[in-house]
């Protein structure tokens, strides 16, 4: 038995980026490794964007190589031409269509500038947005990709991880935490006065004010939309994205991107990409020290404190997403509904969620109310 969480071998229900919208020009398909499947994504004459299974289903060629037909994908070697629910429509040497002509189709959505794949045909619902930006037009950026060298879910809680804003970045802020969970969406915030006890601290509070607070929305295990500058004066809020998908090569790939609501004119533009400077700028102010924790870890949940509250809530939440047919089933009858799934796991699952307790009795504290103090 083991858990979806930091488990390579199963791969949860998601939108995963897969490229630039730009890199898939009408009328052009090519093909991508994504979490370990060759899919080809084609942009048909009508603009819209397709995603299926790679491989012919005839003798195996891969579809990134073939053409665009109207908006059908036709291999390169026979020329079976296949619509985007994975149909296969024409076989040039002969009429008749024979049984098991077809492919697996994916859920595609444009979104941020990128092109982004959910593992099944259709999907129950859309790319993660913020609160505060949606059904506003979004100026974006985004940064060059990145790799760690741990799985996603684990460097997804270096925004939760509420001792080392401190111990690794001196952030003076004593912090409180509160989540609200829907479906595969959770989001944390976590808010608290500026401490008062040294310059650096007072400085921050007489630029920035009293409070502080930021939030993380997890969406499917893959995605990161991080807030700043909540609650603060001066500054408006700052929003950036973090996409996250597994590599063949046991690494994470990540790609930052920068977005703010997109403001008209010319000061409009010179408003909108000095916020998106300031937040690449906060996030360059901690990417470094945070790579070496995370191409360097061994992940364990094994003594987690009443402080770790936020992280014991994320593998919960994780180990409660769905698996999707990306899974490497072991044994090969894989369950797709929730709980715990039969399979073995390339990197050890956490084997404890109980947090260690403060009390002189060393007795286990269990989770705290989602609503708890943090120092």
């Amino acid at each position: 038995m083991t858990t979806i969480f930091n488990n390579w071998d199963i791969v949860a229900r998601g939108w995963y980026l897969v490229t630039t919208s730009k890199e898939i020009p009408k009328e052009t398909v090519k093909s991508f490794d994504i979490c370990g499947q060759r899919i080809a994504v084609l942009r048909g004459e009508d603009g819209k964007v397709r995603a299926l299974d790679a491989h012919c289903p005839h003798m195996g060629t891969d579809l990134g190589i073939g053409s665009v037909d109207g908006n059908h994908v036709r291999c390169f070697f026979h020329h079976w031409a296949f619509d985007g629910d994975g149909q296969c429509q024409d076989i040039p040497c002969q009429d008749p269509i024979p049984a098991g002509a077809t492919l697996q189709s994916y859920a595609t959505e444009e979104k941020y500038g990128f092109i982004w794949i959910y593992p099944d045909s259709v999907a129950p619902t859309a790319v993660a947005e913020f609160d505060e930006l949606k059904h506003h037009e979004l100026a974006v950026v985004a940064d060059r990709p990145l790799t760690r060298k741990c799985h996603h879910h684990i460097c997804m809680i270096n925004g939760i991880d509420v001792q080392h804003l401190q111990t690794v970045h001196h952030l003076p802020v004593d912090l409180e935490l509160s989540l609200q969970q829907e479906g595969e969406q959770i989001d944390f915030t976590l808010s608290g006065e500026f401490l008062n006890t040294n310059w650096r601290e007072r400085l921050g509070r007489a630029i920035l004010g009293p409070r502080y607070a930021y939030s993380m929305r997890y969406a499917h295990g893959c995605l990161g939309l991080l807030t700043m500058m909540k609650a603060v004066r001066w500054i408006p809020q700052l929003y950036m994205l973090y996409a996250y998908r597994p590599t063949e090569s046991g690494e994470t790939f990540i790609q930052p991107i920068y977005v703010t609501k997109k403001r008209a004119g010319v000061i409009g533009w010179l408003v909108n990409h000095l916020l998106l400077w300031l937040t690449r700028l906060s996030y360059y102010a901690l990417r470094g020290e945070d790579g070496m924790i995370y191409d360097n870890i061994r992940f364990s949940t094994e003594r987690l404190l009443p402080v770790d509250a936020p992280i014991a809530h994320y593998v919960r939440y994780v180990n409660g997403l769905v698996p999707s047919r990306w899974s490497s089933p072991h044994p090969k009858s894989l369950s797709l509904g929730r709980g715990t799934l039969q399979a073995s796991s390339k990197s050890p699952s956490p084997k404890s969620l109980s947090l260690i307790s403060p009390s002189p009795r060393g007795e286990g504290a269990g989770l705290p109310p989602e609503h708890s103090r943090r120092r």
